[in-house]
């Protein structure tokens, strides 16, 4: 990193695996000028890995990267990278996680960090040894409503939380002629959509309202075969005619009865959070519904600027107002003037690249942190072991998380 004569800070930045995310993380590295400039952060890409020739390439002349390699270890091992962006496919997260820790480099890693608790547990204590800051690709939480919601509930304007419902529905695996991709091999993905989607809304959930401390779970896998996709070809959107038939070999449905923790904001909350990848309509349908003695609130991913809250059994008008994004809601002012034009998901990266510098530089830490995404493990695998045994599985307390807790809020009874 290196001070300029203006106040502004380079920070050399690095990256793994040039695919879509990848793309994401760099734009919104490149765009943190336009929307804080007041911070005065110039990230500088400097290094990005990928194995596939056509995409190192594209890393240097459509990204902007000053060079490009096959092998992640020559980012981790460059001296003017001082953090990594680890976009891989999911069962590399570990491995590259704790070499960056390793090396030295603060990361931003997408989710799940790990195939489970273990496996995140291992890149927690890495980063912990290794003293480096991270951050973790839990995009919804930093969308204006949200931050909304989650004051809304600290402020105690909803009264007592009563119970949350949530639910993460995608199509992308919908139609039974989809790719068998890595994601459906319990060797490469670990879980299914427990990983891949609950693990999203488990985070929302306790970003919100506080940490989850016990869960009871059901598991089903719709389609038991798929075509085989080979590795290295096409994504898992791609629909295959005729192809090889491999088995399915995790989850494509999730749904879990979760408690709150007694520390929680919402302590005492219980709720019903569901999760598929497989159903017939919701292409992108995340959201979270809020219920309280004095109130209640619902987002939905689909309609990102908005936020439906009731004020309950006094409010002059019964039912739901709807409330657009507006300056007065998280970062939406960095981004559109005025409610009604609207943020998209690239605006939700740029918050999480600049919240992820500033920790590094030891401003605000308002990140997401491993912290966050051991704990959404936890839960996951607690889920995991509930579905097998059908019992009621818990899930223990982790330190330093960003969770919403009792002691942040002002909740009334």
């Amino acid at each position: 990193m290196q001070t300029n004569e203006d106040g502004s800070i380079t920070i050399g930045v690095g990256l793994i695996s040039v695919g879509w995310m990848g793309q994401l993380h760099s734009r919104a590295y490149s765009n943190l000028r336009y929307a804080y400039p007041d911070l005065k952060l110039r990230p500088r890409l400097v290094h990005a890995a990928d194995p596939a020739p056509a995409r190192a390439t594209e890393a240097r002349e459509v990204l902007g990267y000053e060079r490009a390699s096959a092998d992640y270890q020559d980012v981790l091992n460059d001296p003017e990278v001082d953090v990594v962006s680890i976009c891989a496919p999911n069962f590399l997260h570990a491995e590259i996680g704790i070499a960056a820790a390793k090396a030295g480099k603060h990361f931003w890693i997408e989710k799940p960090v790990g195939r489970g608790e273990a496996e995140t547990r291992a890149v927690a204590e890495a980063a912990a040894e290794s003293g480096v800051v991270s951050s973790i690709g839990f995009n919804y939480r930093h969308a204006p409503a949200i931050e909304y919601l989650r004051e809304l509930v600290a402020e105690g304007k909803l009264g007592r939380i009563t119970n949350v419902r949530g639910q993460m529905f995608a199509d992308y695996s919908a139609d039974p002629r989809g790719a068998l991709s890595w994601r459906f091999v319990r060797g490469l993905a670990g879980t299914g959509v427990l990983g891949d989607l609950m693990g999203h809304l488990v985070d929302l959930v306790q970003y919100t309202l506080g940490p989850i401390a016990e869960v009871t779970a059901v598991t089903s896998t719709v389609y038991s075969e798929r075509p085989e996709l080979p590795m290295g070809t096409g994504t898992h959107f791609a629909v295959i005619e005729d192809g090889v038939m491999k088995p399915v070999e995790n989850e494509d449905y999730a749904g879990m009865l979760v408690r709150l923790a007694d520390d929680a904001a919402a302590a005492g909350a219980v709720g019903t959070l569901e999760a598929s990848r497989v159903a017939v309509g919701p292409r992108a349908s995340y959201g979270i519904e809020v219920y309280g003695t004095a109130g209640s609130a619902h987002w939905d991913f689909e309609r990102l600027n908005e936020l439906h809250v009731s004020g309950g059994l006094g409010a002059e008008y019964p039912g739901y107002a709807r409330v657009m994004a507006h300056a007065g809601m998280g970062d939406f002012s960095r981004f559109q003037p005025g409610a009604g034009t609207s943020m998209g998901y690239d605006d939700l990266k740029v918050i999480e690249a600049k919240k992820f510098l500033q920790a590094v530089l030891g401003r605000e830490q308002l990140n997401s942190n491993i912290q966050d995404a051991l704990s959404a493990a936890q839960v996951i695998t607690a889920a995991e072991r509930s579905a097998e045994g059908r019992t009621w599985e818990a899930s223990t307390a982790v330190a330093g998380t960003t969770a919403a807790t009792r002691h942040e809020s002002h909740t009334e009874s």
